[in-house]
């Protein structure tokens, strides 16, 4: 029918009708908030570039973890900073690995958390690369297939601490089915697996990188992660994924990604993550710091933008905030 019959605004005017037509809505309960997890006792040490994001130790990851779940959260996803680092990542999967304590910290003092375990190697390498380094001519190659039996050893290792889900997040090729068939064959066939299914190598990561002392030390990811140009090479990493035996896939990162959620979201049918990460976090604390932005408004709209996306769960350093306001 023609104006003015059909009014938009209508259903507009009040904050009342517009949150009964509302499409689409926040809840903490699909949030999952990040730690970053360190050598020591009482370490609580905030990350220049991420106001409001530490450091902890693991005595303070537990008592993070209770906050976390008093607010309706119900999962934390654990990044490791080791003692000490080599060229086989050994801190990643060995049995008292700094993430492995952390858990078995957090489910004797926090049960009922769900805890996600980040399998990558970058934060346990010397040289910072998510995979073995191999010496050609005057380069350097990321060897993909040797790579594999250290991400499935870390999975398994991260399982019999107690870790819920398993996070891999390398890039490499296999690697899923690799880890599912590790998992299954220690006993661990009921334990899923989250694929970092479309990673793609992005200008946002800066700040986790400080976060996890993870940059490299030479070159770039770019030869495994993916381009930021390619939507429809997304959607065969994720179908590939799930042909491997992921449980759910994740997109990373997630605002500068949208239309890979939403195409993902359309094409598959399974849940759907997406990670805030840590430069969309950081850009909206440094322009609300600035006064250039509400800070509240803004952090709620870029969570209701990654949902609206289809997105069901958002691995996010505003969960708490978040979660907050939801009340």
């Amino acid at each position: 029918m023609a104006f003015p019959i059909n009014r938009m605004r209508r259903l507009r005017r009040t904050e009342a009708l517009r949150s009964f037509v509302r499409e689409t809505r926040l809840s903490p309960a699909g949030f999952v908030y990040p730690l970053f997890v360190c050598p020591g006792e009482g370490v609580r040490k905030e990350v220049r570039s991420m106001p409001g994001v530490f450091n902890l130790s693991i005595d303070e990851a537990v008592k993070e973890c209770a906050e976390v779940k008093s607010l309706g959260i119900p999962a934390v996803i654990l990044f490791g900073l080791p003692e000490t680092k080599d060229e086989k990542a050994s801190g990643a999967w060995a049995d008292d690995g700094i993430v492995q304590r952390a858990a078995r910290a957090i489910k004797q003092e926090v049960p009922g958390l769900l805890i996600m375990g980040d399998v990558c190697l970058c934060e346990y390498m010397s040289h910072g690369h998510c995979g073995i380094v191999k010496k050609v001519g005057d380069d350097y190659e990321i060897v993909n297939d040797p790579s594999l039996d250290i991400l499935a050893k870390t999975a398994v290792s991260q399982a019999r601490a107690g870790i819920d889900i398993i996070a891999p997040s390398d890039m490499m090729d296999g690697r899923i089915a690799a880890i599912r068939t590790a998992l299954d064959k220690h006993g661990f066939e009921n334990t899923p697996v989250l694929s970092y299914a479309a990673k793609f190598a992005s200008g946002f990561y800066g700040p986790f990188r400080e976060a996890a002392d993870s940059a490299p030390a030479f070159g770039d990811r770019r030869a495994y992660q993916m381009d930021p140009a390619n939507l429809r090479e997304a959607m065969r990493e994720i179908e590939l994924d799930l042909e491997e035996g992921a449980d759910f896939i994740m997109v990373k990162p997630a605002i500068a990604y949208l239309d890979v959620i939403a195409e993902a979201r359309r094409r598959f049918d399974v849940a759907i993550s997406a990670y805030q990460v840590s430069g969309e976090y950081a850009m909206i604390k440094a322009a609300a710091q600035n006064g250039w932005i509400d800070h509240d408004r803004v952090m709620m709209e870029s969570l209701l933008s990654i949902r609206r996306a289809g997105a069901s769960i958002v691995l996010t350093y505003f969960a708490k905030e978040a979660a907050k306001l939801l009340g």
